[in-house]
């Protein structure tokens, strides 16, 4: 996995192919795999979620405790 960051976007990308990004907006930061918009921190965080997603499942353990910390709760 690798992590790309600029100033106004982010990308993960996977065994050479783009698995999810994030673009900087009046807003936050909207990210493909996120509904909402999230600080840059919260990007970092869905993006590596969408990694840990394809490579552990979405039943992993720590695949869980990422999605409820961005949910909020």
């Amino acid at each position: 996995m690798s992590l790309k960051i600029t100033e106004t976007t982010m990308a993960v990308v996977l065994d050479g192919k783009t698995i999810a990004t994030a673009t900087r907006t009046p807003t936050g930061w909207q990210v493909t795999t996120w509904p909402t918009p999230l600080d840059r921190n919260g990007a970092i965080t869905a993006l590596t979620l969408a990694e840990l997603t394809i490579t552990h499942g979405k039943d992993d353990p720590c695949v869980i405790d990422l999605r409820e910390e961005l949910a909020g709760g």
